[in-house]
């Protein structure tokens, strides 16, 4: 469990990275500022990002759009801390989607606050919150809805979500399904936290294995995904961390020619 932070707040510092501004902020920080939005009533659109995710939003300028329209964006893949360290604006720490929603589901059930689980496949996401529910007894879901629904279905979606009334919305859907609906949808949803965690559903219900912490700490989360679905991945992973890293590489550059 992760602990109360004093003073929590969005945190004011971020470091520019490839032109997103990220949070300088440890999970104890993101903890924090969901606590206070949520005993304030202040809405907050929580965004992160990853190298893939960081490749993608520059190919895709209304993805690119949707993330930056975040009011905190975290760095969710430690190659994104690293290349905050090589361009010389360190970020303290990774900050996980999936890290922040368990430490999220544990504060909820503390101080029953009402969670809204909306994403992934119907069997998918019934496992996911009886595993959200066995890990944090007291937990309050107050609604759930997969992910599989078409843009003719998104207004009554929403306003599910809003009748129900929740504290906390996750948002389980792939890139860049989610930010899209998050920035379509997030003034009409009522929840003061609305995060998107990807496919930390899939995770919860045994669909998918986390990489251990070994990996996580190498940055090779990527790697373990790519060893459970090679066929569908690779060219993925292959593709994005390449020119994450061509990326990074041309901003080193471009910054030793400034210093000159």
């Amino acid at each position: 469990m992760v602990s109360d932070s004093s003073s929590p707040g969005i945190a004011s510092e971020t470091r520019e990275i490839l032109g997103v501004k990220i949070a300088a902020a440890t999970l104890r920080d993101a903890l924090g500022h969901v606590t206070t939005s949520i005993e304030r009533r202040e809405p907050i659109l929580i965004g992160v990002v990853n190298a893939a995710k960081v490749v993608n939003m520059r190919r895709d300028p209304a993805l690119r759009e949707d993330v930056l329209s975040s009011d905190v964006i975290y760095a969710d893949g430690m190659a994104v801390v690293w290349a905050s360290r090589l361009l010389g604006r360190p970020l303290p720490e990774r900050v996980a989607g999936i890290d922040l929603m368990n430490a999220i589901l544990g504060r909820a059930a503390e101080r029953g606050w009402g969670v809204y689980c909306l994403g992934a496949e119907p069997e998918t996401l019934t496992r996911a919150v009886e595993r959200m529910r066995a890990d944090h007894p007291g937990l309050s879901v107050v609604g759930q809805q997969h992910g599989y629904f078409g843009a003719d279905e998104e207004t009554a979606v929403a306003e599910r979500i809003a009748a129900s009334r929740p504290d906390i919305l996750f948002v389980a859907m792939t890139s860049p399904k989610k930010e899209k609906f998050l920035a379509r949808w997030r003034t009409k949803l009522g929840a003061p936290v609305c995060h998107g965690v990807g496919g930390s559903f899939d995770v919860l219900a045994g669909k998918v294995q986390r990489a251990p912490p070994g990996w996580q700490r190498l940055g090779l989360e990527w790697l373990y995904r790519v060893k459970q679905e090679p066929r569908r991945l690779w060219r993925r992973y292959l593709v994005t961390n390449t020119v994450f890293c061509g990326l990074v590489a041309a901003e080193v550059f471009r910054r030793g020619l400034r210093s000159q």
